[in-house]
């Protein structure tokens, strides 16, 4: 049976489980499985971004070091998230071919919160690469192993701060020891009390059972010992469950012995801790009496100290994981007090504002974030001392924070209903607005392209029935010219007839334009050749206007496939509307092209220095029979027809107001070379 990797982990661990012997149990796996030539991890330097080989099988993994644009070209190359076969390794990306020495590799995503990796295995080129799902595995193996290393190494940090701030808290010994300070403690109560012995057993609530910890007799502790906690006939376990020192008979005595132990309980405030014994007290010049109450005052005070130890390592455990799930979390979060100073934050908080912690406190929390953030802040904080009342929320584009933020604020109140303070946790969804408003820019423009079309169904209609009266109308005023027998009278009102049914017989051509029943000529076409072309159309209005025309067009001649004519008259309608938004003040048209995407897009953007586009005409521009235009004087079908047209070509098209002024429209089509393909 074949392992997995994590199959291969497990055994690891449980041989030695020594860290630095996983990563290179992997890579041995992973070569001997795939049959490759090697097999090593690299991992994102933080700082750089550059991909350092950290661990690896077959290849030296400190020579692996991708920076700059082989860094980049690697990320792209698993920017899916899925493995990938690189063959040509060498072309794509040099630095790792030169490093793995392979000519191709498998590259698997390894997915880390932090900084992800990549696993790269390098295979020869006449070779079959590894399969896609034993890379994906082990990628997931190696992203386990290396959060496992992660926590082990953060757990240590704090086991061993938690030994540093025990080992003070435990006593003024030299050594720190909290057995050392018992045995220190044992010798003085015996040189008081006059006892043969003094020993102290703690109280081991997990093992349920009392355990020896320090004792004035170094080969008693050397012996060491434990006992049950619910052990019947044990003194210890007795002298646990006792409220006030006791004297026991000793067990150890011979029977005919007037032998005992005195048992001294300690007590914290809510929990048993454990049993101080003294035995041999019998030549104790001090009455029973005085020997308990002294006890008990012994009692009481060593359980207040141990207690208090205690207590104070389980605040501090407490606060600890208290503060690392708080750092822990992406949200921004901060606290502050009745007077909006800010007392706490979290590390997202922290590093949003780009301040220490220590820098934070006791500074207004108004300082570190928007005005209306900070006033709604402000307002919501006392309004309230309702414990039951739900956490106002709102959404905020906040300047200061740097994003669109989820604002929750939460009062802290004490036990007498009082307002001490605020929590205010900030969720940056700026992403998931933007996604939102692309999401609302489909819909709309969906929305459009089904109304668009629902309504080009309804006009072809009705301009084919209005065409064909039209053309009879007129044909029939052309028989009335061409005879000549009409009064001046008669002829001008057949001149003023014709020319109103020849406007609407254009006006039906354009429907037909725009509910696209005209014929499609497609060919390949110069974007460059056909906006030269409308540009000559309106090039003497152009300059009797005072309006100059600036071109900046791709000289690599961007190719289309599609109908020239009507390709031009998007471009001759766009241009017309900015020569009309230019009326009466000299301006500037600015037309400029682009491709993008390897070629297989072409970008023309045609802007003016016109007023603008308000807010009415930017959501309305290229609906039918919307016009800004004096009645008689325009259709409202020339931006609608744009459209159609545009969209029929698999392009979009766009309308906005440039950041400097004047109306900018956008217009992308696809290439032959995209077309063709």
């Amino acid at each position: 049976m074949i392992e997995s990797p994590f199959a291969v982990l497990a055994r690891a661990l449980a041989q030695d489980g020594e860290p630095t012997h996983l990563l290179p149990s992997l890579h041995q796996y992973l070569v001997r499985r795939t049959g490759c030539l090697c097999s090593v991890l690299l991992e994102t330097d933080p700082e750089t971004g550059d991909r350092v080989g950290t661990s690896g099988y077959g290849a030296f993994p400190g020579g692996v070091r991708l920076t700059g644009t082989d860094a980049r070209a690697l990320g792209d190359l698993v920017s899916t998230g899925s493995p990938v076969a690189v063959r040509d390794l060498g072309t794509r990306c040099p630095a790792l071919a030169r490093g793995l020495a392979a000519p191709a590799a498998l590259i698997a995503h390894v997915p880390r919160q932090d900084a992800p990796g990549l696993l790269a295995i390098g295979f020869a080129a006449e070779a079959a690469p590894p399969e896609l799902t034993i890379a994906a595995e082990a990628a997931s193996a190696f992203a386990v192993t290396l959060e496992w290393m992660r926590l082990r190494r953060a757990s240590e940090l704090q086991r061993r701060l938690r030994e540093v701030v025990l080992a003070f808290s435990r006593g003024a010994s030299s050594s720190g020891n909290l057995a050392a300070g018992f045995e220190a403690l044992c010798l003085g109560v015996n040189a008081v009390f006059g006892a043969r012995r003094s020993s102290i057993w703690m109280h081991d609530r997990r093992g349920r059972q009392i355990v020896l910890e320090g004792s004035s007799d170094s080969s008693h502790l050397v012996a060491g010992g434990a006992v049950p906690a619910d052990a019947p006939l044990s003194p210890v376990a007795h002298g646990l469950r006792l409220d006030r020192p006791e004297f026991v008979p000793d067990p150890d005595a011979a029977r005919d012995a007037d032998r005992s132990v005195l048992l001294v309980p300690l007590r914290g405030r809510r929990r048993a801790l454990g049993t101080l014994v003294l035995d041999g007290l019998e030549g104790s010049p001090a009455e029973r009496g005085v020997l308990v109450e002294a006890a008990r005052d012994l009692g009481r005070q060593l359980s207040s100290v141990i207690d208090s130890v205690q207590l104070l390592t389980d605040v501090l455990r407490s606060r600890r994981e208290l503060e690392d799930t708080f750092n822990s979390l992406a949200d921004l979060v901060a606290v502050s007090d009745g007077l909006q100073r800010i007392i706490y934050a979290n590390q997202a908080f922290v590093a949003r504002v780009g301040r220490s912690l220590d820098q934070l406190r006791d500074q207004p929390f108004a300082d570190f974030a928007g005005p209306e953030l900070a006033a709604w802040v402000a307002a919501q904080a006392p309004r309230t001392t309702s414990r039951s009342r739900t956490a106002p929320t709102r959404q905020l584009d906040d300047p200061v924070l740097r994003g669109i933020f989820s604002v929750t604020v939460t009062s802290l109140i004490s036990q007498d209903q009082h307002h001490l303070g605020t929590v205010v946790v900030a969720r940056d969804v700026t992403e998931q607005a933007r996604l939102e408003t692309e999401r609302a820019t489909l819909r709309q423009q969906l929305a459009q392209s089904e109304k668009l079309a629902a309504l080009g169904q309804f006009v072809a209609g009705i301009a084919h029935e209005l065409n064909n009266p039209l053309q009879g109308v007129l044909g029939h005023l052309e028989l009335m010219k061409a005879t000549g027998k009409l009064t001046p009278s008669q002829r001008r009102d057949v001149r003023l007839i014709y020319r109103e049914a020849d406007r609407a017989a254009r006006i039906v051509s354009s429907l037909l334009v725009f509910a696209g029943s005209g014929q499609r000529q497609r060919r390949r076409c110069s974007l460059n050749a056909l906006v030269a072309r409308a540009l000559a159309l309106r090039a003497a209005r152009l300059r009797k206007a005072g309006i100059e025309v600036v071109k900046r067009l791709d000289k690599r001649q961007p190719r289309l496939v599609g109908d020239p004519l009507l390709l031009q008259q998007v471009f001759f309608n766009i241009i017309l509307n900015a020569e009309q938004a230019m009326i009466g003040r000299p301006g500037r048209l600015e037309v400029s092209s682009t491709l993008r995407q390897n070629g297989e897009w072409v970008v023309l953007r045609i802007r003016d220095t016109g007023p603008g586009l308000s807010d009415t005409v930017l959501s309305r521009a290229f609906e039918p029979f919307f016009t800004t235009k004096e009645v008689g004087t325009g259709t409202g079908l020339g931006l609608a027809i744009t459209y159609g047209i545009i969209q029929d070509h698999s392009g979009q098209i766009r309308a906005e107001n440039h950041p400097q002024g004047g109306a900018l429209f956008t217009v992308e089509l696809p290439t032959d070379k995209l077309v063709i393909k």
